[in-house]
């Protein structure tokens, strides 16, 4: 029998929520990548007790959070990481900006795999460098999606100016966790060209089935030297919005660099960011099973709903995340599909064409929801595609 019921519906209008006050009260948003459920109980309790103590002035990382980090590290991946490796940010977005203002110089460039996460090639530009593309590979099979990494392309895109490589893995919009060989061919390829290696593993807890989540830096101490992995609990157990995460910089000269970008500019994990990590990776592992089982259901759902109900659609099977990645090239649309959903179902998810090359005319669908609220979003989809 579950402790945890993911099927309850938490009204979250009218709490500043930016997923749901977007779009008017007749639109089920299934966008933003933060999950309609509520954080753990353990977590909640946590932050109740810091608030009790009504005092709020400035903190400092606790040693006890980089401890645990380091354990479980070892405990998940056999990776050995001190705490004095670990630099503390508030965020995935604000890490990829300070690694390539810190590992990049003017004019360089960095070489990223799409479709992708937007901030990754904002990131670029934001620290006026160029960007280098490497499209993933995608294969059709009925209304399945597979997407595979092009080593050709990856080769092909380095060119004498690229410094850094943004890594998504597990990767964000398309759900593939790399396996080993696919992340030895990437370390042999960036080590042989002087990369060094920023790799997104936000949702490194987030696995589906049995796939295995492999940190590259991992692999060897040499690859070690030149990688820069960043982690947080947000996705893992929903809190997004308290901007608690953390770099893995086990190479000193970079983590010096990236240490000189941040100051005075990066603000210091919040006390509340700083609580409700501690009580997630040391409290709610039962949470996280039980999360992992439903929204396996959710995305079994997802892909068979697609497959029975929408045939002129494409879906991903994610590995990884709680995000599917759909193809609605043979829908028949006129305009964007991201509008068209809105408009006629009354349905908001994100649009593929910020993601980069091979998002045009893709929808990206945010299944960490309760099955009723995803059920109707489906629903209304099928009814405006008819």
């Amino acid at each position: 029998m579950n402790k945890y019921d993911f099927d309850q519906i938490h009204e979250r209008r009218g709490t500043d929520s930016l997923k749901w006050q977007a779009y008017g009260s007749g639109v089920l948003p299934l966008w933003v990548a933060d999950m309609d459920f509520q954080a753990p109980p353990e977590v909640l309790r946590a932050l109740h007790a810091r608030i009790n103590h009504g005092v709020f002035g400035y903190g400092g990382v606790k040693a006890e959070l980089a401890k645990t980090i380091c354990n479980r590290l070892w405990q998940n991946y056999r990776w050995e990481v001190t705490p004095d490796q670990l630099v503390f940010l508030p965020g995935l977005v604000s890490g990829l900006n300070v690694v390539a203002k810190a590992v990049c110089t003017p004019n360089s460039g960095v070489l990223v795999q799409t479709p992708v996460y937007p901030p990754f090639l904002s990131a670029a530009a934001n620290q006026g460098l160029k960007l280098d593309i490497a499209e993933l590979d995608v294969i059709a099979s009925g209304p399945i999606l597979h997407y595979r990494i092009d080593f050709n392309a990856l080769v092909s895109a380095i060119q004498p100016h690229t410094r850094l490589f943004m890594l998504c893995n597990p990767h964000n919009p398309v759900g593939r966790s790399y396996d080993r060989d696919e992340l030895q061919r990437i370390a042999e390829i960036c080590l042989r060209h002087d990369l060094v290696i920023c790799s997104d593993e936000i949702h490194c807890e987030l696995q589906l089935d049995d796939t295995e989540h492999i940190p590259i830096a991992s692999l060897s101490p040499e690859l070690a030297e030149c990688c820069i992995t960043l982690m947080a609990p947000s996705k893992t157990f929903n809190i997004a919005g308290l901007y608690s995460g953390f770099a893995i910089i086990q190479n000193p000269s970079l983590r010096k660099q990236v240490h000189a970008v941040m100051a005075g500019l990066v603000p210091e994990i919040n006390l509340l960011g700083l609580t409700a990590a501690l009580a997630a990776y040391n409290e709610c592992e039962q949470w996280r099973t039980e999360l992992l089982a439903y929204l396996k259901g959710n995305r079994d759902f997802v892909v068979s709903y697609i497959a029975e109900h929408l045939p002129m659609l494409r879906t991903t099977i994610p590995e990884s995340t709680y995000l599917a990645w759909i193809d609605c090239q043979e829908a028949g649309f006129t305009g964007n599909p991201h509008t068209f959903f809105v408009q006629q179902a009354g349905v908001a998810l994100n649009d593929g064409e910020p993601f980069g090359p091979g998002g045009s005319g893709f929808v990206r669908l945010n299944f960490g929801c309760p099955r009723s609220t995803l059920t109707q979003a489906l629903e209304q989809m099928r009814t405006a595609l008819k």
